[in-house]
This record gives structure tokens, sequence and C-alpha cells, in this order.
């Protein structure tokens, strides 16, 4: 096939392009701006546009499809090119569709966790030599690409994002997938801004749940008494499995985990990622992978990119970075750590960066969310508030949202920074958690003086 990519600078989208020209499409593209990594690894396999902007000329009647990302506008120039010439356009999730069709499709869904958990699942079926197809949304070890597509495998794994599939398709992403083996690990309100109520965000759910072809099967955090009710009331002619977090201990430092063998010591740690293990363990055993493959496997997983991510450490400091940034992925992030290292000191950074977290009716949503830090510093630039066109946000407001007496606010990014390189790390453990860059922070620089303390 012939494919143009509008706006293939994104994360997911270069990867799908990657993996088509892999497959051996032909690939073009555009977008006005690609960021490293994208444009390194584009430029490698001679897919990055030799111009940045959007050129009509490059629809022409030749191609078989368009593949719209959500960073281009409903009127982009390229867009309307295509559709005046009735190119198939597909967003991203209808593409991938597409290619699976014929295939066994496994959909992990939540509002949290499924990054994790898809990561869990191809990380066992790697380490057995089991070969899928797959898209995920992080970079994993082991792993060239974040998508992978052949003509032969049996089974995709597919992270299932609920966020809206393209500019002209306004329906979250999981519900194009059609799974015939799904997974839902928790649901917790985000993307407010298209999802104006927690029961419009709900919704969405049920409607993945009822998506599931007949027949299929539902795995699903009983736990989470959201995703519970959304399993057991729907309708839909599946199979309904439940999962739960399994018995585990930390000691000295290390979390061990239950298994029919005895305790087995694992690199991933906290209450949530052992429950995202749990669910990870049944699909993987859907899939043919038995307990003990299982268990033996997963003993070597260290966590996915942004996830929990250990920068640095020594004997007495670690620092880590985590792509938590909505409540809930901020609680159990800031949990695990307190309870992984109970005796040390832990600082919690979280920066306000999205579009949810400047709503003050959502900011509400933050309450209790860093409760298990030691101490707790939120940082934000007003200037990214102006930039999604929201009202100011005061100190005030978050320090009311937080109900935490003692939060340490930071609103330039020169102030936090300095705050950061004047802390002692001696017996403490630093946690970075946005899904930004922290006003610029030199991650490098930290790190050395986090190995150095």
């Amino acid at each position: 096939m012939n494919v143009h990519f509008i706006a293939i600078g994104g994360s997911a989208m270069h990867n799908l392009a990657l993996a088509l020209h892999h497959k051996g499409f032909t690939v073009t593209g555009s977008d006005d701006v690609i960021f490293e990594p994208s444009a390194g690894r584009l430029l490698r396999q001679g897919l990055l546009p030799e111009h940045f902007g959007w050129f009509p000329e490059k629809i022409h009647k030749d191609l078989d499809a368009v593949i719209l990302g959500m960073h281009a506008k409903a009127d982009n120039p390229e867009l309307l090119k295509a559709q005046e010439l009735g190119i198939v356009i597909y967003s991203y999730p209808e593409f991938l569709y597409q290619q699976s069709k014929d295939k066994t499709r496994v959909v992990i869904g939540g509002s949290h966790g499924k990054t994790t958990i898809t990561s869990m699942i191809l990380h066992v079926l790697n380490y057995h030599d089991r070969d899928v197809d797959y898209m995920v949304g992080a970079q994993l070890e082991g792993f060239d690409r974040m998508v992978h597509l052949t003509e032969e495998n049996d089974f995709i794994v597919l992270e299932g994002d609920e966020y809206l599939s393209s500019p002209i398709d306004r329906r979250p992403k999981f519900h194009l997938y059609r799974p015939n083996i799904a997974l839902l690990s928790g649901i917790a309100w985000d993307h407010i801004n298209v999802f104006p109520t927690f029961e419009n965000y709900v919704s969405q759910f049920r409607i993945f749940v009822d998506s599931i072809v007949k027949g299929g099967s539902i795995t699903y955090n009983e736990e989470d008494a959201e995703v519970s009710a959304v399993v057991e009331a729907s309708e839909n002619t599946i199979r309904k499995l439940p999962y739960n977090t399994p018995d585990y201990e930390v000691i000295d430092g290390e979390t061990m985990l239950e298994t029919p063998d005895g305790p087995m010591p694992i690199a991933v740690f906290g209450k949530h990622n052992l429950n995202n293990l749990a669910g990870a363990k049944w699909i993987c055993q859907h899939m043919g992978v038995d307990e003990e493959d299982f268990y033996e496997a997963i003993a070597t997983f260290k966590g996915a990119s942004k996830r929990l991510e250990k920068i640095a450490a020594s004997a007495s400091s670690v620092l880590f970075k985590d792509f938590a940034h909505s409540p809930s992925k901020v609680k159990a992030t800031t949990g695990a750590v307190k309870e992984q290292y109970p005796e040390r000191q832990v600082i919690a950074c979280l920066e306000l960066h999205t579009y949810s977290s400047f709503n003050p009716k959502f900011l509400e949503e933050y309450q209790g969310a860093l409760d298990r830090a030691d101490r707790a510093i939120i940082f934000y630039l007003p200037e990214s508030v102006a930039i999604k066109k929201l009202d100011p946000v005061l100190p005030g407001q978050i320090a009311s949202a937080f109900k935490r007496d003692d939060l340490e606010i930071f609103t330039e990014a020169e102030a936090f920074h300095d705050f950061i390189f004047d802390q002692s790390f001696s017996d403490s453990v630093v946690l970075l958690m946005s899904s930004g860059n922290y006003g610029g922070l030199d991650l490098d620089k930290l790190a050395k003086k986090v190995s150095e303390s």
C-alpha cells in the first residue's frame, strides 16, 4: 500500500509509520513540527519530511489511504485535498483495526495501568519467543518500535486509549478495536476537556465493554468499584473474569510476590503495579502462557519507560521519574514509593501540566493525592495555563484543592530548579511526576547529584 500520514511526528503516529515502512508499505508524511526522538527515528528510515508544513500537492490519487493524526486540525489543507479527491481517510485506531481485523485482538483499557499491563504482557511473550503484533504507549526494553504489524501473527495486543481518534472522528480510540479479549484496569475521571462530567467519562467504558466481540471475554479489576459496576451491568454476551491484587511483602526495600512456588523477588513495586501484574497474568494465560512460565518471565520485567523509572541511585538516595499526572495515578505512585522506602524521606514533586489539572472543578480531585509524601511540592507555569486559554490558576486554589498545609508551590521554572538542586538527598527518595518536562529541568545534572549523595 501507498499511505500518507498527516501529522507523522506524533509519538503514536511515527511509530505506526515506522511499522508500516518495516512491513513494506510506501510511506510519506507531513507535520508542522517534529521533536526528538521522533525526528531522528524517522530520519534514519528516510521518512522525515524534507520541509515542515502542510503541502496539498503531497496528496494524489495514487495514495491508497491517508492516516490522520490528532495533532492536525479539521481544516488542514492536506486533509481537505484528500477529502476532495475521495481518498480513504483513516484515524490511527481505524487503521490498526483494518490491519488486525482477521487476528485475535487483545485490548487493554483503563484510566490507569494500561501501558504497564500491555508492557508486562509483551515482555512475557517476548521472553518466551512468542511473536505477536502490538501497539503500546511506551518504549520497551528489547523492542525496536512501539508498533509492530505483520501478516502472519495470530494475535495483536493493543493499548486501548480512551482519548479521541482524530479531528474528524470524535470517538475514543478504544471504541474502534472490537476486542476478542479485553482487560479493564480502572476508571478515574480524566480528559475533562473532552469528557466534561464523570458520568460522560464512565459511559465511554460502557461502550468499550459492549464493543467486545460476542463470545469474547473481559478480564477486570474487581477492586475498582466503577469497573465492577460497568462490567457487571453489561448485557453483552461475553465471559466476565475478575482479578485482584496478589499477596506480596516488602522486605528491606525489595518486593516479594507470593507465587505457588513461594515468595519471588520482582523489580516493579507498589500495590497498583502488583494489581497490574495480576491482570497481565490472566491475559497471558488467555493467550496460552501457563502460570509458571509467566512468573519466570515477569521476574525480569523492569518496568515501562517513564513509569516509576529509576533515573539514579546511591547508597542513601534514589531518583524516580513517572508519567503520573492524574489524581489517581499521583496517589498510587506516591503511595508505592513510600511503601517501598518507609524509612526514607519521600520528596514528591508534581508538575501540573494538563488541561484537566488547571480546571478548578477537576483540581478538587487531587485532595489527598500527595498525603503519603513526606514533602509535597507542586510546580506549574502560569504561561502553560495561558497557552491553553484558561482562566489563571492561583497558588491558593491549588493549596485548597490538595488540602495539605505544608504544600510547597512553585510557579517559576528557575525557582523550582534552584529548590531541587539545593536539597540534601541523603536518606531520601525523589519522585518527579509529570507529563511535561518540569520547566526544562536538567535531569542528567540532577541524576548526577543524586548519584553522588
